[in-house]
C-alpha cells in the first residue's frame, strides 16, 4: 500500500520522516518529492483561456458610480449639466479605481510574495503495509500533513 501526502518543506517534514523511520518503516520505502518554484512572473492581464481570479475593475466600478453620481449633483449648477459631469465623473472614478487596482497588484502583492518567501511544497510517498496503514496516516496528519492518500 501507498500513501501520498504533501507537506510545506519545513521542520514537520522531517520530523515525521524521523518518526516513520522509528515505527519501522524503511527508508528505502520513503520517497520525498521537492516541488519547483514558479520561475516566470505571473501575469496581471487575464485572458479568455486563462484566468487568475482577479478582477482589476471592481474598485472602478465602485468609483466610477459614486464619481458619477456626485458629478451629476454638481452638474446640475455646471454649464454642461448633470448629464455630461456625470459621465466625466464616471470615467474619472473609473480611471481612477482600475490605476488603484493597478498598483495593488503590480506593486504591492510583488512585494508581499517576495517578502513572504513561499517555498514550494514537498510530495511524500511511503510504502507501507497494509496493517501499518493507519499508524502512517496518523502520523502524517499530527506532523501537519497537506494532504493524505492511500493507493492500494
Amino acid at each position: 500500500m501507498q500513501l501520498i501526502s504533501t507537506f510545506e518543506n519545513n521542520a514537520f517534514l522531517e520530523l515525521a520522516i524521523s518518526m516513520l523511520e522509528k515505527k519501522g518503516i524503511k527508508k528505502e520505502n520513503i520517497y520525498a518529492v521537492p516541488l519547483d518554484n514558479r520561475k516566470d512572473e505571473r501575469k496581471v492581464f487575464d485572458t479568455i483561456h486563462r484566468s487568475d481570479g482577479t478582477s482589476l475593475i471592481d474598485i472602478g466600478m465602485a468609483l466610477g458610480t459614486a464619481f458619477s453620481v456626485i458629478g451629476a449633483s454638481i452638474g446640475f449648477k455646471l454649464s454642461w449639466g448633470p448629464i455630461y459631469w456625470g459621465l466625466i465623473g464616471a470615467f474619472i472614478g473609473f480611471m481612477l479605481g482600475f490605476v488603484i487596482r493597478l498598483y495593488t497588484e503590480l506593486v504591492l502583492k510583488k512585494k508581499k510574495r517576495v517578502l513572504k518567501g513561499k517555498q514550494s511544497e514537498v510530495v511524500l510517498i511511503i510504502e507501507c503495509e497494509e496493517a501499518q496503514s493507519e499508524l502512517v496516516e496518523n502520523i502524517l496528519w499530527h506532523h501537519y500533513a497537506l494532504g493524505v492518500a492511500k493507493v492500494k
